[in-house]
């Protein structure tokens, strides 16, 4: 503190409750091909329901890679997705083809209509599922609905479906019309032959053939006519109350436009012409605000308010749209008839064919331990044929960035050549090992033996999935039930979900020749179910993290600690921070050894190592060790026979 250089009182505080602090050992990533979703960002996904609705249903082409990562949601709710950046685009209303990466993308390059792609509106995401989904604008009270718009200018009879008219000028395809027919009969138009007749038919029943019900006298029937969408809103647009405040309530600042998103094709919802969205009342002027005072603005409430379409700009014939209450004055803002305010966004295209570069730019995204919170990565994406599960380059870059993080495990199944479809368990066995043998060494990795059989219930199929999701899930189900230092594996903790059969189910001689060869063999025992039946990590030195649940014990305690050891950068390297230091860390191994994670340990934090030379380097050194607890791999039960009079005092001990 400060020295004090006249009497007075000086107040100050010290806290001295530091603790290590519980971490995040449950978390999973994963690198997905995907119909939609964000690309080259993380996506937090907590539940299969969320993964559809981000990323899109499975299909044949990315199928095995979307239910490993739905069967790890099966048993954790924190799953970190990438979309790799491929050859996908995104579906537009018109232009080049382009990609729109994430919403931060598009702020940095769309939001303010500073791109030339020549399109007026995007899909969310890139990929085919945008395409046929259509936008409706109506931009004025004239489109909105015209009583008087025009007249039929030949005798139509009854069921006549093409009506000949004085003027087509102003109808669009899509249009309600009424020709005043007893009744109010109204019609839909399909089609204009311009200034000659319109093709029409019958509106609002599930009847949609047929003509007019009336005969149409030659000539003075009114024709009124209204937007495709009048029904979908509750009046015409006209001028916000921020506008009226502002130009003393004329009534030519008409600022009010309504956007509508349909599912033209159906392919969303099912069912085609299904309104998506809704957005009425909005504003053509940059910065008018609704009564409650948040933005009007018609892009920016589209891009807040919107899971469909992106805005990029204003539509032909929109010259005032954009400006400011101040700049625009009392202009007529939307009286206009604009050439592109509608259409449907057609142009998107998918890849679900990664290259294992594309894969390694996914995987990057994973390998900064200190910005992105990693404990599990579910190793998905191949090369080329997402269907197939992961190939050798791939497992061994996941490996690679897990390794390097030292936080976090990759999870690695074989590829589906190697053990499904093929007859011989022996072949099974050989091909599985070959495959597991290009992956390098390290206690960072789990390897299983395969694959399983599950349903798809969205395509009403079943499908082989890698079970690399599972062994990913049985981690996370295990830090909920016990700590994340208990093995996954076994009866208790490690049976496995959704598998109406494997592709392959080592029998005995078989696991001990992939348990010798780092593999976790996965097995289905009758009445018993389908159970991981191995522990190990994929290093090959024997030692204590040859087993998962070490070297989870050893990530969970060095990502603690090492969380709670920042806050003794920059103080003094002197023996009260030291004792600060052990007595944060001594409680917290305390309860890690009572939760029966270790049998001993000690904290070495003094002047043994921590001496002058040390202290002169401005290090600080504490030594931690651990004697960690073991899981059981192998049980042995004598049984010993005995003659009737012998005391078993006598041969206990033989």
């Amino acid at each position: 503190m400060a020295f004090q250089v006249s009497p007075g009182v000086q107040v100050t505080e010290k806290d001295l409750t530091n603790v290590v602090p519980a971490v995040a050992t449950s978390i999973a990533g994963t690198v997905l091909a995907a119909e939609k979703g964000p690309i080259d960002t993380i996506t937090a996904i907590a539940s299969e329901e969320e993964l559809v609705s981000v990323f899109g249903k499975p299909n044949s082409d990315n199928g095995a890679d979307w239910f490993a990562a739905a069967s790890f949601l099966g048993y954790g709710n924190a799953l970190r997705v990438v979309r790799p950046l491929s050859g996908a685009v995104n579906a537009a209303s018109s232009g080049t083809p382009f990609v729109i990466k994430s919403t931060e993308h598009y702020s940095e390059n769309y939001k303010d209509g500073q791109s030339s792609t020549g399109a007026v509106w995007a899909a969310r995401t890139a990929g085919t599922w945008g395409n046929g989904i259509e936008i409706s604008m109506c931009p004025n009270a004239a489109t909105w609905e015209e009583v008087n718009k025009t007249t039929v200018d030949t005798a139509e009879a009854v069921g006549a479906t093409v009506i000949g008219v004085a003027a087509t000028t102003g109808f669009a395809v899509g249009d309600i019309v009424n020709f005043g027919e007893a009744g109010g009969y109204e019609y839909q138009v399909t089609a204009i032959d311009a200034g000659v007749s319109i093709t029409i038919e019958r509106y609002g029943t599930s009847e949609k053939s047929g003509g007019i019900r009336t005969a149409l006298a030659s000539s003075g029937v009114n024709v009124r006519r209204r937007w495709e969408y009048y029904y979908e809103f509750d009046g015409a647009p006209g001028t916000s109350q921020y506008i009226s405040d502002r130009n003393g309530g004329a009534t030519t600042t008409a600022d009010e436009i309504h956007i509508i998103v349909v599912d033209g094709t159906g392919a969303i919802t099912g069912i085609p012409g299904t309104s998506l969205e809704k957005f009425a009342n909005v504003s053509v002027i940059s910065d008018a605000k609704t009564a409650a005072g948040s933005t009007n603005y018609y892009p920016n409430v589209i891009y807040a308010g919107s899971q469909y379409i992106y805005w990029l700009d204003h539509p032909q014939g929109a010259a005032n749209w954009g400006q400011t209450t101040t700049v625009a004055g009392t202009t007529a803002r939307s009286t206009v008839t604009l050439a592109n305010g509608s259409g449907t966004l057609t142009g998107g295209t998918d890849d679900y064919a990664l290259t294992a570069g594309e894969v390694l730019d996914g995987i990057n995204r994973f390998k900064d331990a200190e910005t992105v919170d990693l404990s599990l990565f579910i190793c998905g994406a191949e090369s080329s044929d997402n269907s197939s599960g992961p190939n050798a380059t791939d497992a061994i870059n996941a490996v690679e960035m897990c390794t390097n993080r030292k936080d976090a495990v990759a999870f690695v199944s074989p590829h589906i050549d190697d053990c499904v479809n093929v007859a011989s368990e022996i072949t099974q066995t050989a091909n599985v090992k070959a495959f597991m043998d290009l992956v390098p060494s390290s206690s960072y990795a789990f390897l299983d033996s395969g694959w399983k059989y599950t349903y798809d219930k969205y395509n009403d199929t079943y499908r082989w999935v890698p079970l690399n999701g599972d062994m990913a899930g049985l981690c996370a189900r295990t830090d909920l039930v016990a700590d994340s230092w208990f093995s996954p594996g076994g009866f208790n903790r490690g049976g496995v979900r959704g598998v109406v059969k494997l592709a392959y189910n080592p029998q005995k001689a078989n696991r001990d020749i992939l348990y010798k060869a780092r593999i976790n063999p996965v097995c289905t025992f009758p009445g018993q179910g389908t159970v991981l039946f191995g522990d190990k990590t994929a290093q090959t030195k024997p030692s204590a993290f040859d087993r998962i649940n070490v070297r989870r014990l050893f990530i969970t305690l060095e990502k603690a600690i090492a969380t709670a050891a920042k806050f003794q950068l920059f103080e003094l390297n002197d023996e009260f921070t030291r004792a600060m230091f052990r007595n944060m860390v001594e409680p917290f191994m305390r309860d890690v050894q009572g939760r029966r994670g270790m049998t001993d340990f000690l904290v070495v934090c003094d002047e043994t190592n921590n001496t002058g030379e040390v202290i002169d380097r401005n290090e600080f050194v504490a030594d931690i060790f651990v004697k960690p607890a073991r899981s059981i791999n192998f049980i042995s039960l004598n049984f010993i026979a005995t003659r009737t009079g012998v005391s078993f005092s006598e041969v206990a001990g033989a």
